[in-house]
């Protein structure tokens, strides 16, 4: 019997832990990677036909990812395995002020968190999935903060412009070397989580749009995790229809 796992980074709260509760619902196993482990997504899983497995990392210390990439290599690289898919979701919008006040350590954590590990994780699981020949469905979220310049945001901006540019490439050359992977971005738009909260929570020294950002709370403008992420694990599921290098956005949709 084949088996399909789906490793989603920032797996334990917000649009990761929906994506996570709905791949189980499809039979697909689930890998989490995050800094904190949820015990009802272990919970949960028993009433599926799928496992939950958690791995406890900070995505943004590299050497532990990198551990952790082995130890879950091992994991889900076997000869019963038909696909894997990739959702590279976890991210941080902080530091939320003007570029003159990020210190070296915060400019350090927000590129290898929003960079740096879902670079890393997209080259070693293709890498990884060469060898087994395994299919790799592959995800990495995005931001219409990546399409424009945002008081405050010049490290989120800089780093979701780079990860779009990083996945056009690598589908570029999935195209260009005939493989059969699915690389693609998807852009959620607003939802009603943490990071939201982190957001509304800042002046307006350190972020001019922040009045904006309260009123779409105020709205009920803010889609919810489940919403978005039943959006997103439709697309990848629909494997013939999903175009490599796509880019993806939840207002195409809903």
């Amino acid at each position: 019997m084949n088996v399909n796992y789906a490793i989603i980074t920032g797996a334990s709260k917000g649009l990761g832990e929906t994506l996570a509760r709905r791949f189980l619902d499809e039979g697909v196993s689930v890998v989490g990677i995050s800094r904190s482990i949820n015990k009802q997504l272990l919970t949960y899983s028993e009433s599926t036909e799928a496992s939950f497995y958690s791995y406890s990392c900070d995505l943004s210390a590299v050497d532990e990812l990198e551990d952790t990439c082995d130890q879950i290599k091992t994991l889900v690289f076997k000869k019963d395995t038909e696909k894997v898919y990739l959702i590279n979701n976890a991210a941080t919008v902080n530091p939320i002020d003007v570029s003159a006040n990020h210190t070296r350590e915060a400019i350090e954590k927000h590129v290898n968190l929003n960079l740096t590990a879902p670079m890393f994780t997209t080259s070693r699981l293709l890498h990884d999935a060469k060898k087994y020949q395994t299919k790799v469905i592959l995800a990495n979220i995005s931001s219409g903060a990546a399409q424009r310049s945002t008081y405050g945001w010049s490290l989120y901006g800089a780093t979701k412009a780079a990860i779009n540019r990083y996945t056009e490439t690598v589908a570029l050359e999935v195209d260009e070397l005939d493989e059969q992977h699915k690389i693609i971005l998807f852009d959620p738009s607003i939802m009603d989580t943490s990071m939201q909260r982190d957001i509304r929570s800042t002046s307006k020294a350190q972020f001019k749009d922040v009045d904006q950002f309260k009123e779409y709370k105020q709205e009920n403008a803010l889609r919810s995790p489940e919403t978005v992420g039943n959006v997103l694990v439709d697309l990848l599921l629909d494997e013939q229809a999903l175009i490599n290098g796509h880019y993806y956005s939840i207002h195409d949709f809903v």
